[in-house]
Order: structure tokens, then sequence, then C-alpha cells
């Protein structure tokens, strides 16, 4: 079983495949816009998304790339453009795998499968491990103290981009470039982030066991002390 975002404006459409997927124990969430769908994996990133080229908000293959930009799940662009150029071009810009209208049940069904079985077996896992925090970006788990932390796609990425780098400093500035992927925003938005994440992690501000604030410069992971 998967969760499966299926992007598609036709109603008809949208609700033919919800139900055939839905037979098949995929948990399905569906959008009929662009910038809906952005929205939702930016809130909660699915195993696997399903993307009409054809919506009305924003032509399919800018979404693509807008979806590229703050996530790395895997995608299957349904077309009706059955032409080799295009495909080779969605291939490029980030499709994982395509499929032409018309299609049976079975044929996206096949198609997801095999898409799912590269997003997880098909690289090995990196590791990275923090004192009692372990990422596994591959897979996007995270653990701390071998227990699985129930992280958004956000939180996730910013314990991740922070793993990377124990013991430096990072500044707001870079976290908004490189996790938020926006060149300017409000500060108030990584101190919430950072915020929920240390109360998954078991400590607050004022009694930090990982996530340190360098007031006026930004904040630094690092391992706790080794208990005596």
């Amino acid at each position: 079983m998967a969760t499966v975002l299926l992007v598609e404006d036709d109603e008809f459409v949208r609700s033919a495949i919800i139900r055939d997927l839905r037979g098949r124990s995929h948990a399905v969430r569906s959008a009929g816009r662009a910038l809906d769908a952005l929205r939702e994996i930016a809130h909660s990133a699915p195993d696997v998304v399903i993307l009409d080229l054809g919506l009305p908000d924003l032509d399919g293959a800018e979404a693509l790339k807008m979806l590229r930009a703050i996530s790395d799940v895997p995608v299957i662009v349904a077309t009706a453009r059955d032409d080799e150029a295009e495909i080779v071009r969605l291939l490029r810009d980030g499709a994982d795998d395509y499929i032409v209208k018309p299609f049976s049940g079975d044929h996206l069904n096949a198609r997801l499968e095999a898409v799912l079985r590269r997003a997880r077996y098909g690289a090995p896992s990196k590791v990275v491990r923090v004192g009692g925090i372990s990422i596994d970006s591959e897979r996007r788990e995270a653990l701390l103290d071998g227990a699985p932390l129930d992280l958004t796609r956000r939180e996730f990425d910013l314990l991740a981009y922070l793993c990377a780098r124990p013991g430096h400093v990072v500044s707001r500035k870079e976290l908004l470039t490189e996790v938020w992927r926006q060149s300017y925003g409000d500060d108030q938005t990584i101190d919430v982030h950072l915020s929920w994440l240390r109360r998954k992690l078991g400590e607050s501000a004022s009694q930090p066991r990982y996530l340190h604030t360098v007031r006026g410069v930004g904040v630094r992971l690092s391992p706790p002390p080794p208990r005596p």
C-alpha cells in the first residue's frame, strides 16, 4: 500500500482513478489544481504523485519543475502528449515515469509499483547519525534513540540539513535558502519550525539537547555530552 497524490482536474477521471487505486489498497489524496497539489506536498509528502499535465491554473510541466524545487517524491506524469521529445524533456525535468492517456487501472498500477520499487530500493541507504539521532535521507526516516520520529516534510528536511553539519552554526538565511528554497522570508517561520522540532526531540529552547540557538547568528545542532 502506498500514499498517492493524484493531481487531475477532470472530476470524472479523478473519481475513476481514485476508486481503482483505493480498490488496490492504496491511500489516495487528490487535487484539481497545481498550486493546491504543491501546498499538499509541502505539508505532507505522499509516497508518489500522479501528475496530469493539463491543469487549469498552471502548465503541468511548469508544476513539475516547481514540485522538484520542494520535494524528491517520485512523480508519474499522466499525459495525452504521445511525443518522444516532450516525454524526454519531462523525464529530464524530474519525472520518474510517464503514462499516456487513456490508460487502464492495471497499467497505472504497474507503473506505480515499479516507481515505488526504484524509489525504495534503487539506491543504497545513506544514514547520518548525530548522537541518538539517525537520519536516512533516501528512505526519509528519522530515529531518536531508536524510536521513529513523526516529522512533517519540512521538519525532516530541516533536521537532515542540520545533522549533515553537526557542530556548525547555520544562519537563518542559509536555512531559508537551502531548506525553504526561498531567497527571502520571515525568520519567525524558521523559529516556529525549530520550536516544533525541539518538542519532538524532547527538548526546549531553554533546555536544549541538540538544537542550540546562537543569538543573532542562527542555530547549531550538536550531540549532547555523554552521560557520566
